[in-house]
This record gives C-alpha cells, structure tokens and sequence, in this order.
C-alpha cells in the first residue's frame, strides 16, 4: 500500500485532542451553562470526531496513514517518537467508537439526570482515549490510551456515587483492569529492555528472525494479559458483568459495544506487528483457540443462567467475544475479515440492547425479568424492538452480525474446523434465544408465571431514576433506530465482504506497515475479485440460529414443565450452574486470583508448544 495522503497525516492527531480539548472546556464551564447547551456540545464534539474518522477510513482504503508526531521520524530501525499509522481496520474502529459515543449522547438527552457537565467530560475523556487506543503506532502509547480510557470508565461506571452498588461495581472494575493494566506496563518494560524500541512496527524488525525465548514469552504472556482483561476473555472477564450491572445503560452500551472488542483489536494487533514474526501463527493458534472456546462457551452458559437483564447482555458480550477470538484465532485473512464485521454488527445489536434496557428501566424502575413478567405488555414498540435484536443477535440473515457469522463459518469449514461451526451456530442461539426469553416474558407474557422470588434483585444494580419515563423519547428511539438500520446496512449493501477482507489484508500484512513506518512504500497488496456478501450455506446456517434461537426461548419460558419430567437433567443443570455461580462469587479477591491464573494459563498455552 504505498499511497500517503499527507494532509489526512497532519489530521490524526486532532482524533484524540478534539475530545481532549472539549472535555476541558466542559470541565471549566460545565457548571456554568444549561444542560442543553452541555449535552450539544458533546454531541457536535462526538459528530466531528466521527465525521474526522470518517474521512481516515476514506483515505485508508488506499494506503495507510502515518504520523510521526513533531517529525520525530526514526533514523534506520531505532527512534524515540510517537507514531500514529492507521490502516482500514484501525480507521474502521475509530468510526464505530465515534459514532457510538454521540448515539449514546443522544439517548443520555433525557436518559441521565445532571446538574455538571461531568459525565460529558467523562465520556469525551472516553472518546479520545478510544480513538487514540485504536489509531497509535507505539505499544508504550497503547498503554497510556488504555490507562486514560479504563480511568473514565471506572468513573462513569460509577457515576452514582451514593450508590454503593454502583461504587463496589466501579471499585471492581478499576481495581481489577489497572492491576491488567500494570501487568502489560512489565512486559512493555521487557520488550524495551530487549529492543531498545516501543514502535509496534520496529518491535516486530528487532524481534525478526529470533527464537522466542523466555524474556520474549514473558513479555507476550504479560502484555496481553491486560489486553485480554480489557476485552473480558476467560480467565480474565469476571469484571466485566459487576460493572454493567451498575453503570448507566448508554455506558454499557459503549463497553460492549466498543470497548470490549477494542481490546480483542490491540491483542491482534500487537502479536501480527510485534510477535508474529518469533512466535509463528502454527504455534499462537492453538492458545488462541482454546481461549475463545472457553470465553464462548461460559459466556453462552451463564447468559442463559441470568434472569437480571444487563447481566444478561454482558455474558452475552463475553461469549460474542469468544467468537470474536475463534475467528481472529484462526490466523487468516478470511477469519480476520469475518471477526471485523462481525464485531461492527454486534456492536449496533448490542448498543440497541442495552439502550432498550435503560428505557425499561427508565419506565418500570426494574431490569429483573421475572418482576417485569408480562409489564411490557403496555410498550408493544419496546417488545418489537427487543425481539428483532434478539434474532439478530443470534444470526439471523441479512443483519451485519450474521454476515460476520457466515464468513466466520467459512472460514472454518475452509480449514475443515466443523466443530468451529457447530460452535458459532449454538453460541448463537443460546445467547438470542435469552433475549427472546426476555422478549416472551416481559413484552408478552408467556411461560411459567413466577411464584414467590419474583422480587428478587440480583447483588448490583443501576439506580432507576426518581421520575418515571411516561412516553418514549424522540430523541432515545432515534439512537436505538439508528443502530439497528446501521447493523442491517452492513449486512445488505453490496461490498461490505470486500471492504472489510481489504481491511484484513492490511491488519495482518507485517512488512507493508513497517515499509510506511519508515517512510517507504510498501508492496501493494493484491485485491481479490468482487464476490458477493452472502451464500446460500451462510444463510441457511443463520436461519438454523435463529431457528434454534426461538426453541430455546420457548424452551426457557416452559423449563420447569420440561425439568420434572427429567430428573437427571434438572439436576445436573443445577449443578453447572451452582458451580459457575459459585466461581463468579464477586470478590475481588477471587478475580485477582483468576487474574493470575491466567498468566499462568496463557504462559502454558503459548510456551508449551515451542520447548
């Protein structure tokens, strides 16, 4: 890719101090000003930053864009300065987490109640550190945008706080992705020691050629330990459900949508850039692998086990996370390009969601499926919406999510992976077929009426607001709609495969970003001919998750009919769940220890293989 567009160059910078500049005004007139005069100001601050990475994802698509910051340019293979190279998948990443943070100021209009301009600020501090985290070139500054972002989301997960749900949530939170944070900051630390460098393209020059030794395999295990905490891969996701609990729904709106997948990007990102060229993709696979399945299979478990919404949806993220990481895993182009779109359409499904749930709890004080059983009956719009997301949600064709479904199958039954399918099309289902549980329950009324627990409300919550919501919102409907005709757009404009197996070339093409790191051109990558988004296997498999999607819904809303007359299943379902709600016990203590677990469970996988 050997094009440079100079002037789009000199422009990067401004994605991450546009946000930056707008949340220090907020914080020196917040007070000051009307709360509409603060929610348009984000709004048209979080516009620009999405309308800016926009035009970087224009440019991309014809050869990276790369900024040496102050000309710090590198002298041969060594440098101190900071750059920012963008291709399509980064520029991509950028557009979603800008778009989705000024629909979430559009829902926040009537959704949030404040006299400051704090969560404003908290949410610009958010963007930048997002739109930085995706767009930097150097592994020391991937670390200080995650920092930035992870502190204004532990302020914002915890933006009631005289709640002490909401501060025990944030607490959590914080405690759990700075000790991550500084796990990755020691092996940053190593990989210097050793290379003398902290560009993610001149880490991989100096690591080339060289057998993985135990510095190199420490340095790996440490950095993505903190990458994979931010993305909540099991071992390391127990944060992840304690925070949406607690936070507001456009938050967690933005954490599974956005924030989490961002993590999965970074990882990737820094083994093809830095460790793909010592720690060769036969070797990586496998741990990759085995970490997906294990995030898509307890994901898809305990959303199933939840009857509190948000927790719901958050196990939902992890086990879609899962699938993320299996198609990554693979290693491939194809499987990349899959992974892409599949994430862009989930993060539409999944804000919509979670905007859904906040409206619920905006209008019934509640998000505890049971209590609302058959409430919803009075919000016919609300239930509609609900129930196309959860088809989408589990595959069904033409959403965005579903495309990325397909193309992930593909590529597995390419590398003859079948239980790889079997995999997305269960994972699927069970996590759809939860929300269209939600969906009979609450919207309609069907299956087993609760009996005396159904006031139970789950150890963390968000705090509904004081004022009940009467009619639904122009401005909060617009958001959600905006989000799912965004997801069926990806799925049904011509050239969106195309788009995003581009995207892919570039993201793992190691040589093509080091040649523009430096300054040169970089060989042009081959561009494979048009082929059409769907095929007829893609959309039978997507019509089978849905399908099996609704069956397991029926099956949840009647289980108690269908457990009495099998003993040994009841059973046996208690005791897996009782377990796995044993080990999400909330004790910070216990997720510190899962945390270090997984160090050891990552050195294993990865270290193993190349003795």
């Amino acid at each position: 890719m050997a094009h440079f567009d100079h002037g789009a160059a000199a422009l990067l910078p401004l994605a991450v101090a546009v946000p930056m500049l707008g949340a220090s005004v907020m914080l020196a007139l917040g007070r000051h000003v009307s709360r509409l005069v603060r929610d348009l100001f984000a709004i048209a601050i979080a516009a620009g930053v999405t309308g800016l990475s926009g035009y970087f994802l224009a440019v991309a698509s014809s050869g990276r864009i790369v900024n040496w910051v102050a000309t710090w340019t590198p002298l041969g293979h060594r440098s101190v300065g900071i750059v920012l190279e963008v291709d399509p998948m980064g520029a991509g990443i950028a557009l979603l987490a800008a778009g989705l943070v000024t629909c979430a100021l559009i829902f926040s209009l009537r959704y949030l109640e404040s006299d400051t301009g704090h969560f404003h600020l908290l949410v610009l501090c958010f963007l930048a550190g997002m739109e930085g985290f995706a767009l930097t070139g150097d592994l020391f500054d991937l670390f200080v945008f995650l920092e930035l972002m992870g502190a204004s989301a532990y302020a914002l997960t915890a933006h009631n706080i005289e709640d002490p749900q909401a501060l025990q949530g944030g607490l959590n939170f914080g405690i759990i992705n700075s000790l991550g944070a500084y796990v990755s900051l020691m092996g940053i630390g190593l990989l210097y020691a050793k290379t003398g460098v902290l560009q993610l393209p001149l880490l991989g020059a100096k690591l080339a050629g060289h057998r993985p030794g135990p510095l190199v395999i420490a340095a790996f295990v440490l950095i993505f330990t903190g990458l994979l905490v931010k993305s909540g891969v099991v071992p390391f996701h127990f944060w992840l459900a304690d925070a949406h609990a607690v936070a507001p729904a456009p938050v967690c709106m933005l954490f599974s949508a956005v924030m989490d997948p961002l993590g999965v990007y970074a990882a990737f990102r820094v083994y093809w850039t830095v460790f793909s060229p010592t720690i060769a993709p036969a070797h990586a696979r496998v741990a990759f692998l085995s970490l997906g399945v294990a995030t898509a299979v307890i994901g898809a478990v305990m959303c199933c086990a939840q009857r509190h919404i948000k927790r719901l949806l958050a196990y939902s993220t992890i086990a879609h996370v899962g699938l993320f990481f299996c198609a990554l895993g693979l290693l491939r182009e194809d499987g990349t390009a899959a992974a892409a779109l599949y994430a862009a359409g989930h993060a539409g499904i999944k804000g919509a969601l979670f905007l859904l749930c906040g409206m619920l709890l905006d209008r019934y004080g509640n998000v505890d499926e049971l209590h609302l059983f058959g409430k919803g009956r009075g919000s016919p719009h609300l239930g509609l919406l609900f129930g196309l997301c959860g088809f989408a949600l589990a595959g069904l064709p033409p959403f965005g999510l579903a495309l990325g479904k397909a193309l992930a199958e593909k590529a597995a039954i390419d590398q003859h992976l079948y239980w790889m399918v079997a995999l997305f099309v269960l994972v699927s289902a069970l996590t759809g077929g939860a929300v269209l549980r939600v969906t009979a329950r609450v919207f309609l009324g069907l299956g087993d009426r609760p009996k005396g627990d159904a006031e139970y409300r789950a150890v963390g919550t968000e705090r509904p607001p004081a004022q009940r919501l009467q009619a639904l919102p122009a401005a909060a409907l617009s958001a959600i709609g905006v989000l799912i005709a965004g997801t069926l757009a990806l799925g049904v404009l011509p050239g969106a495969r195309d788009a995003a197996e581009r995207a892919a070339a570039a993201f793992i093409d190691r040589s093509g970003y080091l040649a523009n790191a430096l300054g040169h051109a970089g060989h042009q990558l081959a561009i494979a001919p048009s082929a059409p988004n769907w095929d007829l296997r893609g959309v039978l498999l997507g019509i089978a998750s849905a399908l099996l999607a609704a069956g397991f819904a029926a099956a949840s809303c009647y289980g108690r009919r269908i457990l009495v007359h099998v003993p040994a299943l009841r059973l046996g379902t208690r005791a897996v769940l009782r377990a796995l709600h044993r080990v999400h016990s909330g004790h910070i203590g216990d997720y510190v220890a899962w945390l270090m677990a997984g160090c050891a469970i990552l050195a294993g996988l990865i270290g193993l293989p190349l003795r």
